[in-house]
Formats: structure tokens, C-alpha cells, sequence
């Protein structure tokens, strides 16, 4: 069972940022290997938090050593190796998968550039996020593609184009 936490202080019509994280969250859970989290008895907790360019600074600069704001960050709270134990090592029936903190500047400014929605980026982004949560990265060139492929995967289900596709033009 899957439940994802919002808090959308600061971004415009907050209302809908909560439809929008649960969906991606979803999506990217449902096109990984550990989909069973969105069925199992264990309540799987996510929590997404939509603010402002200056706390995401100050998170990047305390967490990351990068004094300046980035799109989003993720803190993973379990570790990649227990993520397939993940139902036998909850004592109370509830596991914090991690938090996921977007930047509502810097994620309209890369919005505009793309051309895309400011919903639809921040839907990628936080799937993006939630597979750092499941232990993806993009350190290597083969760990970027893989991650790009999933990512890929869950924002089709969700009528999103690749967001990785390059125009030429």
C-alpha cells in the first residue's frame, strides 16, 4: 500500500500538486522492479514537497556540498541493498521509501525551455526523484540509460512524451 505525503507551500494552485505527485510516484513504482510496494500489506510512505528555489539552495548546499538551487533532490531513507526486504524489516507495518524536494523556479524556468507544461515537467521530475528513492542513479553512462528507459516507461503511461528526446532542428 502506497500512501504519498504533498506539501505545496509557495506553488501556485496547490490543490492539484498532490494529484500530480501521487500519479508520478505511482507510475514510477508500477514500472520498476519493486511494484509490489503498491500492494502490499507494508504502508509505503513518500513524501514529495513542492518550494521554493531558496530552501532547495539551502538543501543542496547543506546535503550536496552545491551552493546553488537544482530541479529536485531525493533522500532515499532506505538503502538500495534492503529495498527487497522491505516488508520483512517494518516492525510497525510502515516504511519511509524517502522525501523528494522540488524547486518551483528552477522547475518553471526548465518547463519554458523545454516547451512543456510546468505539470508536466514537475510529473518528471518527481518520477525522476522516486527512482532515486528505489535506488537508480545516473553516476555511469549504463545506470543514466537505465534510469532514462524507466523514467520513459512511467511518463508514457501517463500520456507524458520522453523528455530525453532530442530535436535536432
Amino acid at each position: 500500500m502506497l500512501l504519498v505525503e504533498t506539501d505545496a507551500e509557495g506553488w501556485p494552485e496547490s490543490d492539484r500538486w498532490q494529484a500530480i505527485a501521487d500519479k508520478a510516484v505511482r507510475a514510477a513504482i508500477l514500472h520498476s522492479p519493486d511494484k509490489r510496494f503498491l500492494t502490499e500489506p507494508t504502508q509505503i510512505e513518500v513524501s514529495v514537497k513542492f518550494t521554493s528555489d531558496d530552501e532547495v539552495h539551502a538543501l543542496n548546499r547543506d546535503y550536496r556540498q552545491k551552493d546553488k538551487p537544482t530541479n529536485v533532490l531525493s533522500f532515499p531513507m532506505v538503502q538500495e541493498d534492503l529495498l527487497e526486504t522491505i516488508d520483512q524489516n517494518s516492525d510497525d507495518g510502515e516504511v519511509l521509501l524517502g522525501d523528494i524536494v522540488l524547486a518551483h523556479g528552477v522547475c518553471a524556468r526548465e518547463a519554458e525551455e523545454k516547451g512543456v507544461t510546468v505539470e508536466a515537467h514537475a510529473t518528471h521530475l518527481v518520477v525522476h526523484g522516486t527512482y532515486h528513492l528505489l535506488g537508480y542513479d545516473h553516476m555511469t553512462d549504463q545506470d543514466a540509460e537505465e534510469m532514462e528507459a524507466a523514467e520513459r516507461e512511467a511518463l508514457a503511461s501517463l500520456g507524458i512524451a520522453d523528455p530525453y528526446l532530442v530535436d535536432d532542428e
